[in-house]
């Protein structure tokens, strides 16, 4: 089932479009929401599109069952998406209708959302409510198990909003029937909201973030949790020092930001990375360049993220395709900040930071030590082969670092043996991650065999395995971006006649990528226009590529 409820910003579409999502997850159904939303405060147009179902799965189609609108635009926009025999639901105090906005045939209802907020004496925001309610009761579900859903979700307000829901439940007709599932209820969780409890399953302590489209979820939520501390400074520059400043005093540190906010923080990655202070940075991405589109998404920051920093620089860069993949990578990746004491950047996009998932309670991350060096007063901060044991100060260990070259201890140095020593210790480094991330079993997924494979990367996964289902091709995700774990691609690439990559960007930059390690992509399917792909468009595009 696909239901899009839509309004203007400010009328609650987006909160409604939830509360439906956790009433059909209360009855043990699955549950995806893709947000969209122009970037103005009050006005312009929002909606939410569920995809509710028995099956897991990530991605929206073209045509939907039912259309809850808020006002006129709503139903101007998305009339055209109504299923033969899908169900337009509406409020019938809309200004401005006309008989001829309805295609012929509509299967159509309106609903006195603004009576039922009077009579129980509520303000003109819960009409939301009352839509949700009225939807409810049409789609069949049953009032009690509504109003449990609403009493846990609703705490502001609660008994008011309650008694106009109970009013619209009743003011309406039943049209459905809606099995309650034996299936427990998942997760509800947006990717910020993963990417946050898996850092904290690795043992973070501070977070540090300038508000930013679509990475504030993240600092909204941490801000919340007893035991990590959050900050905002007046800056993404004040943003990355500071996190610079507590990692090095020995708290695990996680920032967030968008691309332009990650443009500000380069000079900081790269300090980062030669004074071999550990970093999580969770960057995610929206379209571009500089302002773009704010509040829409791209998969464009790739090449951004892999050449992030000046010098010869190394870095860990991974991108989820989902929440338990970003709950998973989000703790390995704050893990192999620390172990390897190197930047690590967490690639999500608009789609997963702010779209909603249904979980499995099914995963765990722990938190791994670092290697810790021995307190005294010769301690050596970037003595060994490849990694250093760390001290951190307010021992007995003197610790020093520096973004300038620097000897064993951490003093300054232009001499050009130590120059090229430290060089050759940091690239060691790199090799051993490098090696690490070759054998981790969530480094590449090969989710179907074919001689035709389909290669993708990040929120483009449930598109991609709906998509495919039915369809004669292998599909291959890749995890990893730096390091590239090449043997692993190259294996479950071997022999393939065609390979298809899939991007939600203009050029193409994880086939750009792979062209680099050797792996030769036979077609991209890439779409920019901001908006994911719906299911029914990528079979369309992949049955021509193949």
């Amino acid at each position: 089932m696909q239901i899009i409820v839509a309004g203007a910003a400010g009328q609650g579409s987006k909160k409604a479009g939830l509360l439906i999502g956790k009433l059909f997850n209360h009855y043990g159904y699955k549950i995806f929401i893709h947000e969209d939303y122009e970037s103005v405060i009050k006005g312009g147009h929002n909606f939410s599109q569920i995809s509710v179902s028995k099956e897991e799965g990530s991605a929206i189609s073209e045509r939907v069952d039912y259309l809850l609108a808020l006002n006129k635009e709503a139903i101007e926009k998305h009339i055209p998406k109504l299923k033969k025999g899908g169900v337009l639901l509406y409020d019938d105090q809309i200004e401005g209708l006309e008989e001829s906005i309805f295609p012929k045939g509509v299967d159509k209802e309106s609903a006195p959302l603004k009576s039922f907020v009077e009579k129980a004496e509520g303000i003109d925001l819960m009409k939301n409510t009352a839509l949700v309610a009225a939807f409810a009761k049409m789609a069949g579900l049953e009032w009690e198990e509504v109003k449990k859903v609403l009493e846990r979700e609703l705490p502001v307000k609660t008994e008011k909003n309650l008694e106009v829901a109970g009013l619209a439940f009743e003011g309406m007709e039943k049209r459905g029937e809606v099995e309650k599932l034996s299936e427990e209820p998942s997760y509800l969780l947006s990717g910020n909201q993963a990417v946050a409890l898996g850092a904290l399953q690795a043992g973070l302590e501070n977070y540090y973030a300038y508000p930013m489209t679509p990475s504030t979820g993240v600092l909204r939520f941490l801000s919340g949790i007893d035991g990590v501390r959050t900050f905002q400074p007046e800056s993404e520059i004040a943003v990355i020092n500071s996190a610079l400043g507590s990692a090095y005093a020995g708290k695990r540190t996680m920032i967030g930001t968008s691309g332009g906010g990650f443009a500000l923080m380069t000079e900081g990655i790269s300090f980062s990375a030669q004074a071999e202070i550990p970093l999580l940075i969770t960057l995610s991405q929206r379209m571009g360049p500089a302002t773009g589109v704010p509040t829409y998404t791209a998969q464009a920051d790739l090449s951004f993220a892999l050449s992030s920093g000046h010098g010869d620089m190394v870095r860990l860069i991974a991108a989820p395709g989902d929440t338990k993949e970003a709950y998973l990578l989000s703790g390995k990746c704050m893990n192999m900040a620390w172990k390897y004491q190197l930047p690590a950047i967490l690639l999500l996009d608009k789609e997963l930071a702010e779209n909603t998932y249904s979980t499995k309670r099914d995963f765990h991350i722990e938190k791994e030590e670092a290697v810790i060096g021995e307190e005294s007063e010769d301690y050596l901060r970037y003595e060994g082969e490849d990694i250093s044991p760390v001290c951190f100060p307010g021992g007995e260990a003197t610790v020093k670092v520096s973004g300038y070259e620097h000897d064993k201890k951490g003093i300054a140095t232009e001499n050009a043996e130590e120059i090229k020593e430290m060089h050759e210790k940091r690239l060691r480094k790199y090799e051993k991650l490098k090696n690490e991330v070759e054998s981790l079993s969530e480094a590449v997924k090969v989710h179907k065999e074919g001689e035709t494979t389909v290669v993708f990367w990040g929120s483009s996964k449930g598109a991609v395995l709906e998509a495919t289902k039915e369809m004669d091709v292998g599909v291959l995700q890749i995890l990893f971006m730096q390091p590239l774990p090449e043997e692993r691609i190259k294996e479950a690439l071997k022999g393939k006649e065609k390979i298809i990559c899939v991007e939600t960007n203009a050029t193409g930059q994880l086939a750009n990528l792979l062209s680099c390690a050797g792996v030769k992509v036979s077609e991209k399917v890439l779409k920019y226009d901001g908006r994911p792909f719906t299911v029914e468009e990528l079979k369309r595009r992949l049955e021509v590529s193949k």
